[in-house]
């Protein structure tokens, strides 16, 4: 590894665990007690239907399940054909001849990103009884776990190995919005999800991942982290450009007088953006107000001010601002 390619790397963040335990933390709280060993049925290989496209799996009665298998549907990305059984708030729970699984509300296609536009129950209902085509995208044999997508197979089989023989750390790649969360951004990389985390999403204060991004848009991304055997896919969305931080103490330095714009206004002061990833607080004492007035009786978000540079902390990403210019 040459010097500068060490460099950056070294640079890269740690890929935070809790990132992907956030991923189906929703789906999780409301998804069904995992299977223990023995409950889940055995199958016969997979078989090939008339469609060269989807595969239905045929079973034998059921015994302790066969993981090779479910690996191998896994491993080899192929499209299954399962039938919905049941559902909670979580997601779908799904079989095919003993296959069982589940589909978590945001990887169904007609319902990834409106979890907070639609009833979910009602919505889920409407599935009971249809067969949906889905891709096995996480199988834990230890925790008796099979977790199905169907928005992962709207890419054709073998396409996610495809797709991370490419991928790699550092690289910079376009990819589709395919949900947003509280938690962080997904993005359909043809084939593969990959999750920007709300702490990539911008190099300043984001309140919420729809801020930054809407669903259905194309962004460019820069990939962080890869995981083929785990089908994870860390991005980044503010690596793309320089952090404004790094030069905040020369371009903002103490006593100068900026523009701004207010993006949230409390009780105790107001935060806002001098470019974008550079938010500062002017505290309600450094306002000038009147008896009994609040800040947000003096200022309303996306309102143009002038400000004063107080003080700046770039180790925290953090800026003191007034009111008070002269």
């Amino acid at each position: 590894m040459n010097n500068a390619k060490r460099k950056y790397e070294e640079a890269l963040p740690a890929t935070d665990e809790g990132w992907w335990q956030s991923v189906l933390a929703d789906e999780q709280r409301y998804a069904p007690p995992h299977p223990q060993h023995g409950n889940v049925p055995k199958h016969k290989p997979v078989q090939q239907e008339k469609s060269e496209k989807v595969e239905t799996v045929q079973t034998i009665e059921p015994v302790q399940a066969d993981w090779e298998a479910i690996k191998d549907l896994y491993s080899k990305d192929r499209i299954v054909e399962m039938k919905v059984t049941g559902h909670n708030r979580g997601g779908l729970l799904v079989e095919s001849d003993g296959l069982a699984g589940f589909v978590p509300f945001s990887h169904l296609i007609e319902l990834a990103g409106k979890e907070h536009e639609v009833n979910r129950d009602l919505s889920l209902e409407t599935y009971m009884g249809k067969t949906l085509n889905v891709k096995v995208i996480e199988c834990v044999p230890e925790d008796g776990r099979v977790v199905f997508s169907e928005r992962a197979a709207l890419a054709e089989p073998g396409k996610r190995a495809e797709l991370f023989h490419n991928l790699t750390t550092g690289k910079r790649t376009r990819g589709t919005v395919t949900n947003i969360t509280d938690f962080g951004v997904f993005v359909d990389l043809g084939g593969v999800e990959g999750l920007i985390h709300i702490s990539e999403l911008s190099w300043g204060r984001v309140s919420h991942p729809n801020q930054i991004v809407k669903l259905g848009e194309e962004i460019d991304v820069q990939v962080l982290d890869i995981s083929a055997e785990r089908c994870r896919v860390a991005l980044s969305l503010k690596r793309l450009t320089s952090n404004p931080w790094e030069r905040a103490l020369t371009d903002f330095a103490e006593g100068t007088v900026l523009s701004a714009t207010v993006t949230s206004v409390l009780s105790y002061g107001a935060f806002a953006r001098i470019e974008a990833g550079v938010e500062g607080l002017i505290h309600a004492s450094e306002m000038t107000l009147e008896a009994n007035q609040s800040p947000r009786e003096l200022l309303k978000e996306g309102q143009q001010i002038q400000v004063r540079v107080l003080h700046v902390d770039p180790s925290h990403q953090r800026m003191g601002l007034s009111l008070k210019i002269d």
